[in-house]
């Protein structure tokens, strides 16, 4: 999906800020609502409620019910893409890297009902919204692409763009897993030790993957 083909949840509000502070109440109070009962059992005035308005209210914001899955697919990546701007420069060193893992695994941890909830129902969307979805896990996947090529020299370690793209992707996956896999993982973990072991495996890998 292009930028152009990008979907756009419309509204019939003009005051950007007032759409910001109002779907922001859409998608808590949804994320909520669909942890208890599913987003195929929850309903557009439940939404509304535990959002806080009246329905009329809430279809000033969204049109669908998947716009509200749009929101929330949204706001997860715009969270990534703000807590990875926040630490990266153009001289890409091994603890850039190292706080970049950090911070995604961390956002995931504050998270977890969010990423939870955006791949449980992922399944049953749309084929549309499903390209969607997928499309913002590539961009997040091509966010710490680019974290890890610019850091290569530090690494004194050669990669062909298809392996920066599988070790990028381990990164992702491994983060989410804190949240698919946290009741089993919470009995031996917490997140600080989490993400020191998969970061020291990961770089390990990275380090030792053309060794023979």
């Amino acid at each position: 999906m292009t930028e152009k083909e990008k979907i756009v949840v419309k509204t019939s509000v003009k005051d950007e800020s007032l759409i910001e502070i109002r779907r922001l109440q859409i998608i808590n109070g949804a994320v909520n609502l669909f942890k208890e009962k599913g987003f195929h059992r929850a309903t557009t005035r439940e939404i509304a409620k535990a959002a806080g308005f009246s329905i009329g209210t809430l279809y000033e914001y969204i049109r669908t019910k998947e716009d509200v899955l749009y929101l929330v697919c949204d706001h997860i990546y715009d969270k990534v893409k703000q807590q990875l701007s926040m630490i990266l420069s153009d001289t890409g060193t091994v603890k850039e890297l190292k706080e970049a893992i950090k911070q995604y695994f961390y956002l995931i941890d504050r998270m977890i009902d969010e990423f939870t909830i955006m791949y449980q129902e992922t399944k049953s969307l749309s084929k549309e919204a499903m390209h969607y979805i997928f499309d913002k896990e590539l961009e997040m996947v091509r966010i710490f692409e680019g974290i890890i090529k610019n850091c290569l020299p530090s690494l004194e370690n050669r990669l062909t763009d298809k392996e920066v793209f599988l070790a990028a992707n381990h990164i992702v996956v491994q983060g989410q897993a804190w949240a698919f896999r946290k009741w089993a993982l919470k009995k031996r973990y917490t997140i600080e030790e989490y993400v020191e072991d998969q970061t020291k495996l990961f770089l390990s890998g990275i380090l030792n993957f053309h060794e023979k």
